[in-house]
């Protein structure tokens, strides 16, 4: 048995990873049987391993996703909101009794800690929409229609990312972009230093995004200050395809003119 309890933080093992992995890609027909023959378990497995994500509150439902604008041509908004930290909760529950809101975001901090996206028949619709959050004391700092939505799953819980060894991974996206995954070497230029420190010095060229940086087991959400460690794996994206500096900012030694000291 799981030693688990319900409303504790979850422990996902691979097998939890790789079916929800599944089902984020398509719940709709990856059924447990389809499931189980692609991870290599039973499909009683699969049933009970779902039954236990969803009593653990890791699965909250199967939702549609909807292209409102073939339908009859309705217009899809987000509307970036501010509301005081402690009054989200309730601002949510106010937000989703307004008829056209489909989605509430909140963010931990700062402004526009509030998203709503909000579907109107035409832009009369909308304005009530945001009139309503207004009158609502939910504060409006912008909005804008949203020409296009895509999920997709989570790819570290695919258990092809998972056994990926090599230490550069390349995959090409429109036109020239890149997204490249690459290791830090123990002695490369980049290890040890802050994401941002490397951006000046020209470690990282063109500017690529720093996506997700995987770290063992734990996944991290990168921003300037983070340290990048010898092992981590950075996943990067780049508009225009990654450069071979910013390949060997991971790979190679350290020269004297790229070193970075702290201040």
């Amino acid at each position: 048995m799981r030693p688990d309890a319900p409303g504790s933080p979850y422990h996902l093992d691979e097998t939890d990873q790789e079916i929800i992995y599944a089902l984020m890609d398509d719940a709709r027909n990856k059924t447990p049987p389809v499931i189980a023959e692609e991870i290599d378990v039973s499909p009683g497995t699969v049933r009970n391993r779902i039954e236990t994500l969803r009593e653990h509150g890791v699965i909250t439902g199967y939702h549609a996703q909807i292209d409102f604008e073939q339908t009859d041509t309705r217009l899809t908004t987000l509307f970036m909101c501010s509301v005081p930290f402690a009054d989200r909760r309730t601002a949510a529950r106010v937000a989703y009794e307004i008829p056209g809101v489909v989605n509430v975001r909140l963010l931990m901090g700062g402004r526009r800690n509030f998203h709503v996206l909000a579907v109107g028949e035409n832009t009369a619709d909308l304005r009530r929409i945001g009139t309503t959050l207004s009158e609502a004391d939910i504060e409006i700092e912008d909005e804008m229609l949203v020409e296009d939505d895509e999920t997709r799953p989570y790819a570290p819980f695919d258990s092809a990312f998972q056994e990926r060894t090599s230490p550069r991974e390349f995959a090409h996206i429109a036109g020239d972009n890149e997204v490249v995954e690459l290791t830090a070497e123990p002695e490369a230029p980049i290890t040890g230093n802050r994401i941002a420190e490397a951006a000046e010095v020209g470690l990282l060229e063109q500017d690529p995004l720093i996506v997700a940086v995987k770290r063992g087991e734990e996944m991290l959400t990168p921003h300037g200050e983070t340290v990048i460690e010898s092992g981590d794996v950075v996943t990067l994206f780049a508009v225009g395809g990654i450069t071979d500096e910013t390949v060997h900012s991971f790979v190679d030694q350290p020269a004297a003119d790229t070193e970075v000291t702290d201040e």
